[in-house]
């Protein structure tokens, strides 16, 4: 005997369906079509889908070296991606940033950036070949004074010593900075201007060279990032004489700030940050800056960037973005009062 389906039970003819099942059915039937629908609306971004690199602007072995390694590890354990950090280094990171710029706009290739890349840049080269709208701030990554630093050759203990003596020397002292065009080479220019004295400068390609050539009496002195030059502080290699934050440093809380000295104009501190193309899909960036926010607040992630001289600040997306606006109008006028040009 053929059953009999339960809803011609009870006298139904076949094909004539109650109206109180046939609205039934037809509901079950809306939310059936209109699921597939609802779950692509709010469905996340699939990000990362592969690997994603982290492209850095500068040689392998400075300060920047352990902010963008200890980011990578931790977006890997907080997204279960792969993040792979890449050396582009060249024209003040103007290289990594083309790169970045015209990689895909899919999320997967990042730039690390830095203060000067970011904010001194876009004055100080001529030709450009990329602009700040180009990119989104993602997370201020770390942030840190520099330290004012000489070779104990240097018959300076304080940074009044070392005023006096460079004025006492006209033309016979030098001071090395990072790269040029950085608040390293800056601040030397601006020692120059406000104290009449006149020392060369000696640009390096990063901190890892310059501090090498600090510390064995190449240079005399120079504004060092603290990263790179605190271990050689510690050893008694190099002598630090002053750092450009608002408050002293943790790090060295016996060396006073230039502003307790009365040079509030110098103060400075130095950042490294995340970047994205800004051509990258908003559902995907805001998924990066969420997955870097996370990243940035877990105790080990912080506690290992601590123990390297770096704060970790909570600074992120627009309030991000707004520093480095500030930050370009200021770096803009000095790269004007200098008449400094980069070579592209």
């Amino acid at each position: 005997m053929t059953p009999t389906h339960p809803c011609l039970q009870s006298g139904t003819r076949r094909g004539s369906l109650r109206p109180a099942t046939l609205a039934a059915v037809s509901s079950l039937l809306a939310l059936q079509l209109a699921a597939p629908a609802h779950a692509q609306d709010t469905a996340k971004p699939a990000w990362p889908s592969r690997p994603v690199t982290l492209v850095v602007g500068t040689p392998p072995g400075g300060a920047i070296d352990a902010y963008a390694r200890a980011l990578a590890h931790e977006l890997g354990k907080v997204t279960g991606g792969t993040f792979i950090v890449d050396y582009k280094p060249g024209a003040n990171g103007n290289i990594s940033a083309e790169y970045v710029q015209k990689a895909a706009p899919d999320g997967h290739t990042l730039w690390i950036g830095t203060q000067a890349m970011v904010t001194i840049n876009p004055s100080a080269y001529a030709s450009l070949r990329w602009k700040p709208a180009d990119f989104r701030p993602i997370a201020k990554g770390v942030e840190a004074p520099l330290v004012l630093v000489a070779h104990p050759s240097v018959p300076a203990r304080s940074f009044a010593d070392l005023v006096k003596w460079t004025a006492a020397n006209p033309g016979k002292v030098s001071y090395g900075s990072y790269s040029p065009g950085t608040p390293s080479h800056f601040l030397g220019f601006q020692m120059n201007e406000r104290f009449k004295t006149d020392m060369a400068h000696i640009p390096y390609k990063g901190s890892a060279p310059q501090v090498v050539d600090l510390v064995g009496g190449q240079v005399p002195l120079g504004f060092a990032q603290m990263q790179t030059a605190l271990p050689q502080v510690q050893a008694g290699k190099l002598n630090a004489l002053a750092v450009t934050s608002p408050e002293r440093s943790r790090h060295l809380h016996q060396v006073p700030t230039l502003a307790e000295l009365g040079y509030k104009d110098l103060n400075t501190t130095i950042w490294f940050g995340l970047l994205a193309a800004s051509a990258v899909p908003k559902p995907v960036l805001d998924a990066i800056e969420a997955a870097t926010v996370k990243a940035q607040s877990a105790p080990d992630y912080r506690s290992k960037l601590d123990a390297q001289g770096f704060d970790v600040p909570a600074e992120h997306g627009d309030a991000f973005a707004r520093t480095i606006a500030a930050e370009t109008v200021r770096w803009a006028g000095l790269v004007k009062a200098t008449g400094f040009r980069a070579n592209d």
